[in-house]
């Protein structure tokens, strides 16, 4: 467990701008037209829009992504009651991650006021700025009576998070241990331990579950909750048992099946563990120091399924699984409601995801393998992307059909792709890159299969229909890994490309490779032990059409692999040079950069080579491309031997494509401020339009430009290398690359590839009609 300091804490706080949220302006405003849209005058008429229809609201403000996150601060984590300022932090940490996880901006908002009545009547009156109210540390039994009132008189989503956001993942956790250990719901014995808001709200889940009444035991300080006793509220007196036998924890997790613990630390015993009954079920959700701990159980017995509130053990119970999600399933369709359709399709929803594959980002997360549904896997990991579109799909579909949604969705898969997209775990140039690669997969070779990343790439890959992986590698030692990291390889093809059953196609290769290259001092002998490499052989069997693409780089120097594609693939007839591009997606938009790995230091004819190149490859991502050929000068402004040949490459760009978008030299900054540039410079051909392409006068400029935007912008997705030039789609993987970036690289070399087949075939055509 990473252990927190009090100064650590106060400094993470304090640093820069004090607190943990701000906010931002989602539309322009530099202008005074801007402004005046912004406010007076514009403002207007949005205004008798919503007075004319309440629901335009949605429409022209940001209330159906604005939820509020409201304490009186009585009930502060573990803290108490602290008061309303004091519990602040915490509820701008609850904003921090709706935005992180969910999208979804917040106002925290701490109310003065103990007296439930004069709570709600504060609510009541602030509520038509929001889409939605979220309740937060308030205590029991207050709680409950504001909760209820709030949802009675409120027509947007109200839900109190301490309990039902603990409620709903707990009890899919329930449903999946219980499902792991073969155990019936309706015959299973309860013990809870517990009586707050909380432990209340997930009781009755589990008993909406199936769970039944008779079977649930419930404690408070006191002890057991029994009809023998007279000081229980109304929320206790529920859940009274008859059982005149049990009145400590003790006695009443004796032969019990589940232990759910929302009380205190170190209540339960390693005896009381034992005296369960078998595969027991021990849910110890006090935080930061549970009923019992993971040590504790699992050495009392083996067969305990376990889950805590912490993040160092299996099987957490993060209430960050389900509020982001829950709300924002709410607000897409404008609910009035979080009802309890709702709360029970996040349950089921969640422990669904559970049982499905677990991405490769979770498992780096946590640094394992083969996370699967298990008793060491029944709850998904907070950082699971897929968690937003399923269990907000899941949310939003019940509210539509319980009645309390104002707005329809039809399209359930757009839903779920724009959800993705929302929170950059997709963006729509990598859906529709996957998209058009799984409607025409092609043959692609893995040179380095024994990387762990480049294998599971592979896999991820086949599964998705992008492509029919080739990898190159000892049989042995790659089914070894794949086994131990739980992958299928299943209809993957593998080739060792060192085995003895291959020397007939490495001595075919090294004919074809001498017979290209025999000019250039190639003997047979030397083209046969480059055979025995994997870039000479896994390129030479794109060469020979025996597969359609190729990936490498991931161990290779780039050097080495370079020089390998110009021998064996070539540069393209009509050009000197090749290269590659990186696209950077941002929140600004998406920018194309070149050449960020090939030419280290481009003379005037390769820099315009390369600006081809990029307008090429632009259009081939259907965008139109304007180019900025970038430099520390503006036009002129300095005369050096590095400026001038981004001068001259502009020029013959310019006089080659006439109507091309293309002008330099210039600054990065008035590249890409338009107003800026238009103001200084009206007269460039880039006059009005926005830059997408950028292209760099040497390889460190462009290098250091893109790894630059990627370090200090998390939102920022960087896509590439991405070869542009060369005969066949030969394709570079950076060193440290991830999963997502090899499978993202895939699917462009798998493009490549299928359009380089349909040209070849259209010009056989032609060929053929003259």
């Amino acid at each position: 467990m990473v252990k927190i300091t009090k100064e650590a804490a106060l400094e993470y706080h304090e640093t820069g701008r004090p607190g943990k949220i701000e906010v931002k302006p989602t539309k322009a405003y530099r202008t005074q037209t801007d402004l005046s849209l912004a406010y007076s005058p514009g403002v207007a008429f949005p205004c008798l829009e919503i007075q004319e229809d309440a629901d335009a609201a949605y429409r022209y403000t940001d209330k159906g992504n604005l939820v509020a996150v409201i304490s009186n601060g009585t009930a502060v984590l573990g803290l108490g009651d602290i008061g309303a300022l004091s519990g602040k932090p915490v509820m701008e940490g609850k904003g921090l991650l709706f935005k992180i996880y969910g999208g979804i901006d917040v106002f925290d908002i701490e109310v003065a006021e103990k007296d439930p009545e004069k709570f709600c009547e504060a609510v009541e009156r602030i509520a038509p700025t929001f889409g939605g109210i979220n309740l937060e540390d308030i205590k029991a039994p207050e709680c409950f009576y504001i909760e209820e009132r709030l949802k009675k008189t409120l027509n947007i989503p109200v839900m109190h998070d301490d309990q039902h956001g603990t409620a709903i993942i707990s009890a899919a956790g329930l449903k999946n241990a219980l499902e792991v250990n073969g155990k019936d719901i309706k015959k299973v014995r309860i013990v809870v331990n517990g009586a707050g808001a909380a432990a209340i709200s997930c009781t009755k889940l589990y008993m909406a579950l199936g769970a039944q009444k008779e079977n649930i035991v419930m404690l408070d300080s006191k002890g057991v909750i029994s009809t023998e006793r007279t000081d229980l509220n109304e929320q206790k007196k529920f859940f009274a048992t008859t059982r005149t036998d049990i009145h400590t924890l003790a006695e009443a997790v004796n032969g019990a099946d589940v232990f759910v613990g929302l009380s205190k630390g170190n209540v339960l015993s390693q005896d009381m563990v034992r005296s369960m009954a078998k595969d027991p079920v021990i849910f110890a959700l006090a935080n930061p120091t549970p009923e019992i701990t993971y040590e504790e159980a699992m050495e009392a017995r083996k067969d305990v399924l376990m889950a805590t509130g912490r993040t160092d053990y299996p099987n957490q119970i993060n209430n960050v699984i389900g509020f982001p999600y829950i709300f924002r399933g709410a607000l897409d369709v404008h609910a009035t409601a979080i009802n309890e359709e709702m709360k029970m399709a996040a349950v089921h929803a969640i422990a669904d995801l559970a049982k499905q594959p677990v991405p490769d980002v979770v498992n780096d997360v946590y640094k394992v393998n083969n996370l699967k549904f298990g008793r060491n896997y029944f709850i998904p990991k907070p950082v699971d992307p897929r968690l937003i579109s399923e269990v907000s799909a899941a949310v939003a579909k019940a509210a539509i059909e319980s009645g309390v949604a104002r707005k329809t969705i039809e399209d359930w898969d757009e839903y779920k792709n724009s959800l993705s997209v929302m929170l950059g775990q997709e963006t729509k140039l990598t859906q529709n890159l996957y998209a058009t690669a799984a409607s025409h997969p092609q043959r692609v070779v893995f040179a380095e299969a024994i990387h762990p990343t480049m294998l599971k790439a592979a896999v991820q890959a086949n599964n998705e229909g992008i492509c029919q992986p080739i990898l190159l590698g000892n049989e042995e030692i790659i089914e070894k890994m794949a086994k131990e990291m739980d992958l299928n390889l299943e209809g993957i093809e593998i080739v060792n490309l060192r085995h003895p059953r291959e020397q007939e196609r490495r001595e075919r290769y090294a004919k074809i490779l001498t017979n290209k290259l025999q000019r250039n001092g190639y003997t047979f002998q030397e083209a046969n032990d480059k055979m025995f490499e994997r870039n000479y052989f896994g390129m030479m069997m794109v060469e020979t059409g025996e597969a359609d693409a190729f990936i490498t780089g991931l161990y290779t120097k780039y050097s080495n692999t370079i020089k390998v594609a110009k021998e064996v693939i070539g540069i393209r007839p009509e050009y000197n040079h090749f290269g590659t591009m990186h696209i950077i997606n941002s929140p600004r938009g998406t920018l194309y950069i070149g050449d960020t790995l090939v030419n280290e230091n481009p003379d005037a004819e390769a820099l315009t080579d390369i600006a081809n190149l990029m307008s090429t490859a632009v259009r081939f991502f259907n965008e139109k491309p304007v180019i900025s050929m970038i430099s520390h000068s503006n036009f002129g402004s300095s005369q050096t031997e590095g400026t001038q040949k981004v001068r001259v490459a502009t020029e013959k760009m310019q006089e080659m494509y006439p109507d091309l978008a293309i002008d330099g030299e210039m600054q990065i900054g008035f590249a890409l401020d338009k107003e800026l540039r238009d103001e200084q410079y009206p007269f460039t051909r880039l006059k009005g339009l926005d830059v997408n392409t950028l292209i760099f006068p040497n390889l460190t400029s462009a290098r250091s430009s893109y790894k630059m935007l990627q370090k200090l912008d998390p939102d920022v997705e960087i896509i590439g290398p991405i070869q542009m030039g060369l005969n066949k789609p030969i394709h570079f993987i950076d060193f440290g690359a991830s999963v997502r970036d090899v499978v993202n690289i895939v699917s462009i070399a798998v493009i490549d590839a299928y359009v380089d087949k349909v040209k070849n075939k259209v010009t056989k055509n032609i060929n053929r009609k003259k």
